[in-house]
């Protein structure tokens, strides 16, 4: 029914292909069309729930915060990449239908804020907030999903292949949770040196040294 949905869709447009039309096309009724999909959106998204449990499911073993944290959240993205990437043309023409149908670009982007919600949860047990006052972990939860979806953009455009697109998030993920080489995000811990640029009257060769002093390993904090 999927196959034929998409294949109708493509040739008539979405707006135009009918419940019925899907059926008939698939060898099917339409009681039995619905037992499977509750709607025609349905067919579009009909597995969303399912992945989003399995990504929730990993990301609850992640608890941990620092590394067991940083692993879960880079496992259960990668589970999100490489669905897409086992659905293979199909994703594409999912692809071409959300971005030219507005109410199933709608849906798409509820969708996306279900996953920031469930990856902005994980990530209390990494940041130490508590919920409600949680907005390092809201934002990083903005940031794993844009590279996700970054990266999803340029395999269902083909600019990569499969195999590129996980070598790309794995360094997308680094960037988006600071742990990348060009350091992202601030890192939860309280590590490397902080320093606040304030104006001065006195000359840099007078101030340098009293830099110095304040960053080294030995001076008050």
């Amino acid at each position: 029914m999927r196959a034929a949905a998409f294949a109708l869709f493509e040739e008539r447009g979405y707006d135009a292909t009918t419940v019925g039309d899907i059926a008939e096309a698939a060898g099917v009724g339409r009681t039995t069309f619905f037992r499977a999909f509750g709607s025609k959106e349905d067919v579009i998204f009909p597995e969303h729930t399912a992945l989003l449990e399995r990504v929730r499911s990993r990301l609850e073993t992640a608890t941990a915060p620092g590394a067991a944290t940083l692993i879960g959240i880079a496992e259960a993205t990668r589970l999100v990449l490489e669905h897409y990437l086992h659905e293979g043309d199909l994703a594409r023409a999912r692809y071409r239908l959300t971005r030219t149908v507005t109410t199933l670009r709608d849906r798409e982007l509820a969708s996306t804020l279900q996953y920031h919600r469930v990856y902005r949860d994980a990530l209390r047990a990494w940041t130490g907030e508590e919920a409600g006052r949680d907005l390092r972990a809201e934002l990083l939860a903005a940031a794993v999903v844009t590279a996700h979806n970054h990266v999803l953009r340029r395999w269902l455009r083909g600019v990569v292949d499969g195999a590129g697109a996980v070598e790309e998030l794995g360094l997308a993920l680094e960037e988006a949770l600071g742990t990348g080489p060009s350091g992202g995000l601030p890192r939860p811990a309280d590590e490397g040196t902080s320093i606040v640029v304030l104006r001065t009257p006195y000359d840099v060769d007078a101030v340098l040294p009293a830099l110095r002093r304040a960053l080294a390993d030995d001076a008050p904090r």
